[in-house]
């Protein structure tokens, strides 16, 4: 048992296992989530976040450990964020036919996001950094823990909603759909992204390029708007 520990030890610390078994959880969730024809609480990357958390907590390791290995993943969210305007440029022409309903639809997402998880949050007790770090968890998290920071809350907390906040709008949406009838993937993929950032942007692209497109289009105006207009709002409120 002694030798299994000191084994264990010496491939923690090794940057490689880290990565390997962030792969490798994900490709698992890949697999269950077909298993399971798409079942959104089988989603791969709610799979692998589970399944991972669980691992460093069994096995005492430090995120600062982790993120030394899984790092690559982690920088790879930039170009696949940039190529997000791949399907976006092919769908350019809708986009611009559509242009002032999305703007509408997306600044009243956005003001809708706020003022209930808010509103929701004040009800039950929640004050100061609390609220100001509630406010912008449905941006996608780099954009989130910056407006948390200028405002005056607390980025990790910023963080951690923003990711519990994805989950539960990739969980949600298909019920949400299927109960109001919405059946357009541009509507599908625009409301994702606007709701559950980048969580909903890649279940987006799971339901088709279409979706994909919008989600990413979603994702970065809501961004765009947060990011701009909530430091304004609370300005003036404090004012």
């Amino acid at each position: 048992m002694t030798e299994l520990g000191e084994i264990w030890v010496y491939l923690a610390a090794a940057p490689l296992l880290w990565l390997t078994l962030t792969l490798v959880v994900y490709l698992a969730g890949r697999w269950l989530n077909r298993k399971l024809n798409g079942n959104a609480l089988a989603h791969p990357v709610l799979v692998a976040m589970f399944v991972l958390i669980g691992l460093l907590l069994l096995t005492g390791t430090p995120y600062d450990t982790y993120f030394e290995g899984a790092q690559f993943i982690h920088f790879l969210l930039g170009p696949a964020t940039v190529a997000l305007a791949i399907p976006l440029y092919d769908n350019l022409r809708q986009i611009r036919q559509l242009l002032l309903p999305l703007l509408l639809a997306c600044l009243v997402g956005v003001t809708v996001a706020v003022s209930s998880a808010v509103g929701l949050a004040w009800l039950l007790g929640a004050t100061g950094q609390s609220l100001l770090s509630i406010a912008p968890k449905s941006v996608t998290t780099p954009i989130a823990m910056g407006i948390a920071e200028q405002v005056g809350g607390l980025p990790s907390l910023a963080a951690g909603i923003v990711l519990v906040t994805g989950a539960v709008g990739v969980v949600a949406a298909g019920p949400l759909f299927r109960l109001a009838r919405i059946h357009d993937h541009r509507a599908q993929g625009f409301a994702l992204g606007i709701a559950a950032h980048g969580f909903g942007t890649a279940h987006a692209l799971t339901i088709g390029l279409r979706a994909g497109a919008f989600a990413g289009l979603g994702l970065g105006m809501a961004g765009l708007l947060t990011a701009f207009l909530l430091p304004v709002v609370l300005r003036l409120f404090a004012g």
